[in-house]
């Protein structure tokens, strides 16, 4: 069950924009057993007493709707859990790799409403909104990392994120190791799998060991085997 915390505060006469931004990892916690459906929606405003018309209101042009909030509510959550100051003390191997995990641990308690919700987004229908939430998930990511980068890199950088979080979260849907070993073992293999050929690489030309970052996140979009 979802576990509020300080971002999940809803006035006494809530806005409807208050409410697509309270009730979503409720919602969550419900299309665990009902899907992403107006049954959850229903159940998870009775049960934070929420006026049933004004959550229909906020979330009236279907799950794509709920799901993108949702998403948008863990967004909220990595930028309060990655402040500057943490940011800063890490390195950007550390901070790639914290920022993908966190997003999976996030929601390890509604892992079948993140089944149902990728299977919703893959839809035909639903796949250029994804796109765009994709984007805008990865583009977060690489702005808490630090980035400034304003060239073509801008966008390299958001694709090959996006897709190495998307493989990672595949993985995540099946692990069954205790504490996701095996989603935290399959994102570093594939971080150490490019550094090392990223340090090879730099043997080879003399260009030391300081490596692009491009092609740092270049190299997890198609891992070393």
């Amino acid at each position: 069950m979802y576990r509020p915390t300080k971002l999940d505060t809803l006035p006494a006469d809530p806005t409807m924009d208050e409410v697509r931004q309270f009730l979503p990892p409720f919602i969550a916690d419900e299309a665990v057993f009902d899907g992403w459906t107006p049954t959850a929606r229903d159940a998870a405003a009775a049960a934070q007493g929420v006026e049933p018309g004004l959550a229909t209101l906020a979330f009236d042009t279907g799950p794509m709707d709920m799901i993108d909030a949702w998403i948008g509510h863990i967004d909220a959550q990595m930028i309060e859990a990655f402040p500057p100051e943490r940011i800063a003390a890490m390195k950007i191997r550390e901070r790639i790799r914290a920022l993908v995990a966190f997003r999976f641990e996030a929601v390890a308690h509604q892992r079948e409403a993140l089944r149902r919700a990728t299977a919703i987004m893959a839809l035909p229908a639903n796949l250029a909104r994804t796109a765009r939430i994709s984007w805008r998930t990865a583009d977060l990511m690489w702005r808490l990392a630090g980035d400034t980068a304003t060239d073509y890199n801008h966008y390299t950088k958001r694709m090959i994120l996006s897709g190495v979080y998307g493989s990672t979260l595949m993985a995540f849907l099946d692990d069954e190791s205790p504490d996701f070993a095996d989603t935290h073992a399959f994102l570093e293999r594939r971080i150490d799998n490019v550094m090392q050929f990223e340090k090879a690489k730099a043997k080879w030309t003399n260009k030391g060991e300081s490596l692009s970052l491009s092609r740092f996140l270049g190299r997890l979009r198609y891992p070393a085997r």
